[in-house]
């Protein structure tokens, strides 16, 4: 899951399938995400990525539940050792 990637067919250009699912689940349509978001890609690779979410939903959301708890514990951290250097 964690190389979830939509090929954008132009010179190896990748999107990881995060951010993609992150504008889904915020209420945006398939069309705004494509031509307001990832305007490299097609209207079709956003549904293909949006199929693929909802086909492995459970494993997703635990996915990015993870990586959002990973990201405020080093947010924490890194916070913590910047106010140790003033």
């Amino acid at each position: 899951m964690r190389n979830a990637t939509a090929d954008t067919g132009r010179g190896g250009m990748r999107v990881s399938l995060d951010p993609i699912v992150y504008r889904f689940m915020q209420g945006l349509s398939l069309e705004s995400i494509q031509s307001e978001c990832f305007p490299v890609l097609t209207l079709e690779q956003i549904y293909g990525a949006i199929t693929y979410y909802l086909g492995h939903r459970t494993e997703i959301d635990a996915y990015l539940k993870e990586g959002g708890a990973n990201f405020k514990e080093f947010r924490t951290r890194i916070r913590a050792e910047y106010l140790q250097l003033d």
